[in-house]
């Protein structure tokens, strides 16, 4: 086999499951070196609670510069109630919102596919979420989570005020509309845009420059507008009505989060973060899986790693085109779902329960 070049990914465990987790997909990692000469190459930091014990911050400029300098950053999960009295400002999560802004990770895919396999672990009637696959797109680094002014401050009375500021621009709206354009001509060719137009201005704006964008780029895909808040109950109503999703980082975050559970467990979705492309076409951008860091049963070896080994998978689609290989992991752990192995999460009557490591070991035995 010939040797490609080298591409390094920069592993960060994080708090909690994460160490777990991650583990499972650098072994992945190391199989597809052994086996397809891929020649991936590892380096890995801290970030989340764990900086925080040792520097004194959620992520160091070291760890920050790694991230600069690799293909695709792998993020386990951060944070944790360990951390809950820390100082806002070094608090876990502020690593991953570092790495998102500074490495302008503008658009978040969550995908919420409902696995053949697993449709009675969902909430929802097997009629309504079997054969589910919806695709959200969030827009990441602005809105209400960036703007400024923010903060807290005193005012009359002794009372305190809370300020949040939600602001878009033009630009903002319309690149990570086009992702998703993009992404659904790839699908069912049908874009879903959420706002609250009807109450706020920069969600009129929203609505006004997605359409502007479709007109004139993008008319040969179906566009629909769909209130936020109905985009909820429609997702519980029928939500197979959706193919691509995308809104802003506010909604984006809650609505992703309900689809995610429409599949029946959070350990088995995944998710990618990119960045604009550079003058070479190089995309920068962070996979994760969409769960927390569940400090309940870390160390237990019961986590699911499978959220984890699919995000890397986007990785090698999206990052690096290596879309057999991601075909290959992805067909690899829905054959150890045909063969009925289940983490804890997800266990079944007549079901093998497996730990992390077995699950992981199994999807590898899968890919031989």
């Amino acid at each position: 086999m010939i040797k490609v070049k080298k591409r390094k990914f920069l592993l960060l465990p994080g708090d909690g499951i994460g160490p777990e987790v991650v583990g499972e997909v650098k072994k992945i990692i190391h199989w597809f070196n052994k086996n397809k000469s891929l020649d991936f190459e590892i380096d890995e930091g801290l970030a989340g609670g764990v900086s925080y014990d040792k520097h004194g911050t959620p992520i160091t400029d070291e760890v920050f510069y790694k991230a600069l300098e690799c293909e695709a950053v792998i993020l386990g999960a951060v944070g944790g109630p360990k951390w809950d009295h820390v100082e806002f400002s070094k608090k876990p999560e502020r690593a991953l919102l570092k790495l998102r802004k500074e490495l302008k990770l503008f658009a978040n895919l969550r995908p919420a596919i409902c696995f053949k396999q697993l449709v009675d672990a969902s909430t929802l009637k097997p009629e309504i979420v079997s054969g589910l696959d919806i695709m959200i797109v969030r827009e990441l680094t602005g809105g209400i989570y960036f703007g400024e002014p923010r903060g807290i401050k005193p005012i009359d009375n002794g009372e305190r005020k809370g300020i949040n500021t939600h602001t878009y621009t033009t630009s903002e709206i319309q690149r990570v509309s086009r992702v998703a354009f993009d992404l659904a001509k790839k699908r069912k060719n049908k874009v879903t845009s959420c706002e609250k137009s009807n109450v706020m201005e920069a969600g009129l704006l929203w609505r006004e420059e997605v359409q502007q964008l479709h007109d004139k780029e993008y008319k040969d895909v179906e566009l629909n507008h769909m209130l936020a808040d109905n985009c909820a109950m429609q997702l519980l109503r029928n939500p197979k009505q959706f193919d691509v999703i995308v809104t802003d980082n506010l909604f984006g975050d809650m609505l992703s989060d309900q689809a995610s559970m429409l599949t029946g467990s959070l350990g088995l979705l995944p998710s990618a973060s990119l960045g604009a492309k550079n003058k070479d076409g190089k995309v920068r951008a962070m996979y994760e899986p969409i769960h927390g860091s569940a400090p309940d049963i870390a160390g237990k070896g019961i986590a699911n790693p499978i959220a984890t080994i699919l995000s890397f998978a986007m990785a090698l689609r999206y990052s690096l085109d290596l879309d057999k290989e991601a075909d290959n992991i992805e067909n690899a752990v829905q054959d150890v779902l045909n063969d009925g192995l289940r983490t804890k999460d997800i266990a079944e009557k007549d079901k093998k329960e497996v730990s992390t490591k077995e699950m992981g070991d199994a999807v590898i035995s899968k890919l031989k």
